[in-house]
């Protein structure tokens, strides 16, 4: 039973990226750039984001970020929101960076569970944000469980999960067999389908699941 509903999982996950096509998010060459994105992202929208990830594009080094007077960085960041709380953050995250040497390959000998207790251990870095890190900056493949996720997932019938643990507890083993680069699309386009749905909440979804 459990393998039949993990090939209906994945046939909708998949059916998801060929009708929206590759999103190529977080691809940008500075490392560091997307890796501070993904703070300023947290509770703002992506404009606003992006507003902010600009006004830093003189400092997006380790070493600059470090440097950068915090009262300076608060004020360039202040488009995304929580400007103080995420200084702190971005801040926190590439003191741990440069504590590691500043070298993404540090890591490859690292689990992919001891990884993420490593990140998880950096302030400001919650479950989701941890696994957006992993994809994205580390190359591991996980299963984003965000909201879109979760009530995708339980519109279609295809659960009833409540929290971001519960719902990848049941979707983080899909993973295992797919091409890294389809892993990064699943969780954009649940995120661009999601979004599409908020703007029609009387969209059909049937095309997910006919002839599952």
């Amino acid at each position: 039973m459990r393998l039949e509903e993990d090939h209906q999982k994945i046939k909708i996950l998949n059916r998801l990226v060929s009708f929206y096509g590759f999103q190529h998010w977080w691809e940008d060459e500075n490392r560091i750039s997307d890796w501070v994105s993904m703070i300023l992202i947290q509770q703002t929208t992506e404009k606003n984001a992006k507003k902010a990830l600009d006004r830093l594009h003189n400092h997006l080094s380790v070493t600059k970020l470090i440097q950068l007077d915090e009262l300076v960085l608060q004020d360039l960041i202040r488009p995304a929101g929580f400007f103080k709380q995420k200084s702190k953050y971005i801040k926190e995250l590439m003191h741990w960076f440069y504590n590691n040497g500043s070298d993404l390959s540090t890591f490859h000998y690292y689990s992919t569970e001891e990884l993420r207790k490593e990140l998880l251990s950096i302030r400001g870095v919650g479950p989701e944000t941890a696994d957006v890190m992993l994809l994205y900056i580390f190359e591991r493949k996980v299963f984003i469980a965000d909201q879109y996720a979760i009530r995708l997932f339980n519109r279609l019938g295809m659960g009833n999960y409540k929290s971001y643990e519960d719902m990848q507890k049941s979707f983080n083993h899909l993973v295992k067999d797919i091409p890294y680069d389809l892993c990064k699309e699943w969780h954009s386009a649940i995120d661009m389908h999601g979004k599409a749905y908020n703007m029609n909440k009387k969209m059909d979804e049937s095309w997910l699941i006919d002839n599952l």
